[in-house]
């Protein structure tokens, strides 16, 4: 009897204990770290929520979290490839994956699917190790990098921001976005002209020119010609990247100044969004010093303005046909949207120093065209007195000399 006491009473006790254990778990889960990327996007709101300071850890921990992964793959990877069975395989990336799969070699074959996740199995050439060298890239994260400038850069340490941007533009290799290497760009412009290191500014917006512009790049050794037109009486778009494009510059430009900006836009489409900010730049920067190059620059990034707007408005309008700035600008006026494009990119400011450039460069007549434009423009505030008073006493923009 005694003895089935203590054995109730044992068994109540542990009964007891389990539950205590079971509820502290409940209430004290064991924290596992975050995942890298989840660190990043946790980071990302804390940071528009205007928490800097734990912005920046999030960022710093997505960092070290991602370096930490790779680095275990790595020596899964490597340790695997060390077993003397595997060596004799050779470099063939095919029979060393095959090989880990049919021996269960689980973390070599886990890290070889995180591999090729992020980078294609063709780009290793069927070597073993060229996929090896490739997880010393993946240790990189650009995108905590940029975010961690983006934290300096709001607190005004450009100079760490400058850092911080360049050194995540160096690892574009490993970006998700691959096209987010030029928003990087233009925040190391943007720097740049703030703190008024105007070479250095001229040459990122150069690059950008040069990586994402295509049809600038090569305009010197294409021939010209004029694009036709489609069933509806539209222009064919000028494509971004195509074998049989055959248009120049100066074409461009000589068509601006024989006929005019709205034979120009009837004649020419361009929609390369992702230049049109350095073009701009360049132009104004250009304007402003009194170089005859700001014109073509300013030319381009007038031209992808409006092919841009006349796409939304055609997108909304099928029958939508451009005749001139007037007319389009009473339709920019009925659209939001719109509007709040042509503040984004600078229209006005935009059209009135492509008039000041044409203007400086002896094609007065298309200026005047422009100013006449802009000054019928209600909205257009500064730069629609500006043109007003270009048409009532035309002179050049004075030069302003830059360090």
């Amino acid at each position: 009897m005694m003895r089935l006491i203590k054995y109730l009473f044992l068994f109540t006790l542990f009964f007891i204990s389990a539950q205590l254990f079971a509820q502290n778990a409940m209430q004290f889960p064991a924290q596992q770290p975050a995942p890298w990327w989840l660190s990043l996007e946790q980071g990302k709101q804390k940071f528009r929520n205007g928490n800097y300071g734990a912005a920046l850890l999030s960022f710093e921990d997505a960092r070290r979290q991602r370096r930490a992964m790779y680095e275990q793959l790595e020596k899964d990877f490597i340790l695997f490839l060390s077993n003397n069975e595997v060596r004799r395989i050779g470099d063939s990336l095919e029979m060393v994956e095959k090989f880990s799969y049919d021996r269960l070699y689980t973390s070599a074959s886990s890290a070889l699917e995180e591999l090729f996740y992020r980078i294609p199995k063709s780009s290793f050439n069927n070597s073993a190790a060229s996929a090896l060298s490739a997880f010393a890239r993946l240790k990189n994260y650009p995108e905590a990098e940029y975010w961690i400038g983006e934290v300096y850069r709001v607190e005004g340490e450009l100079q760490l921001a400058l850092s911080q941007y360049r050194k995540a533009y160096d690892m574009r290799g490993v970006m998700e976005d691959p096209g987010f290497s030029v928003s990087i760009l233009y925040k190391i412009a943007h720097i740049l002209r703030t703190r008024q290191e105007y070479t250095e500014m001229i040459r990122v917006y150069e690059s950008i020119i040069a990586e994402k512009d295509t049809l600038w790049a090569n305009a010197s050794a294409a021939q010209a010609a004029s694009p036709g037109l489609d069933s509806r009486g539209n222009p064919i778009p000028l494509p971004y990247i195509q074998a049989n494009a055959s248009f120049t510059v100066s074409a461009m430009s000589n068509t601006l100044k024989e006929h005019g900006f709205n034979r120009f836009m009837i004649m020419y489409r361009y929609n390369n969004n992702s230049v049109e900010h350095a073009h701009r730049a360049l132009g104004f920067h250009y304007a402003v010093q009194g170089r005859a190059s700001a014109e073509q620059h300013l030319m381009f990034a007038f031209l992808i303005q409006n092919s841009i707007i006349i796409e939304e408005i055609q997108r909304r309008q099928f029958d939508f046909l451009f005749t001139d700035l007037s007319s389009l600008a009473r339709e920019i006026n009925r659209n939001q949207i719109l509007l709040s494009y042509i503040d984004e990119v600078e229209y006005y400011k935009t059209a009135y120093y492509l008039g000041a450039s044409l203007h400086r460069n002896a094609k007065t007549q298309v200026a005047r065209t422009i100013w006449s434009f802009l000054a019928s423009q209600q909205g257009a505030g500064e730069w629609q007195r500006r043109a007003a008073s270009q048409l009532s006493n035309p002179r050049f923009e004075p030069i302003v000399e830059m360090p």
